[in-house]
């Protein structure tokens, strides 16, 4: 029986008209692809249904972090909704908890840094990220662990940011990355993280 993966992307938000997150994750072969609401009240809901109705063994949920030059895989999401901008139903939440008495932190049960590695040996720019900010991304990325601790035992999943992609970017004055190699570089992470529990021991910290 092969292993069943569920990848989520978002919804548009901040006024764009597309969200390579899910542009990509909903052309992927051999996964679920779920569209997540880009909301803090209704995404871990959204999640979590997903999670029960395809009953997989690993999840990777991905949004955009415009700005960012390759596919970000995040190593630590945390307890806290602090938004620089409203989302999709105008909520804005400053410093509130995700989960109020839940862990400060919770990190990522993918092999982060042997996911790094195979992008970059696919030519896919890739880094570890520090940080999945404080808005719905790392909102869900939480939320999928916190899911994980209490609820889905033996499941596994992390976080993806990816770049904007050309179209959303017109002006050059942003990096990009074509959907179709997105989609490839998350293919990459999946196929990585079925094919290994045990991480890499090399170097992917950040002076800042």
């Amino acid at each position: 029986m092969s292993v069943r993966v569920l990848v989520t992307g978002f919804e548009p938000f901040g006024g764009s008209a597309l969200n390579p997150s899910w542009a990509a994750a909903s052309t992927m072969d051999g996964v679920d692809a779920v569209e997540l609401p880009c909301t803090f009240g209704g995404s871990i809901p959204a999640l979590r249904a997903a999670i029960r109705r395809y009953e997989p063994e690993l999840v990777l949920c991905t949004g955009l972090a415009g700005g960012r030059t390759g596919l970000s895989v995040e190593r630590v999401a945390i307890n806290v909704d602090d938004a620089r901008i409203a989302d999709n139903a105008g909520a804005q939440p400053i410093d509130e908890p995700i989960v109020p008495g839940g862990p400060a932190a919770y990190f990522s049960s993918l092999p982060i840094k042997a996911c790094v590695a195979a992008l970059r040996e696919a030519g896919i720019p890739a880094a570890v990220s520090q940080t999945a900010g404080t808005f719905v991304c790392n909102h869900v990325f939480y939320g999928l662990a916190h899911l994980i601790a209490t609820e889905f035992a033996g499941l596994r999943g992390g976080f993806v940011h990816v770049p904007y992609a050309p179209e959303q970017v017109t002006d050059a004055a942003a990096p990009s990355m074509p959907v179709a190699d997105i989609a490839r570089g998350l293919g990459v992470v999946v196929d990585t993280a079925l094919s290994r529990t045990v991480d890499l021991v090399v170097s992917g910290g950040a002076e800042r």
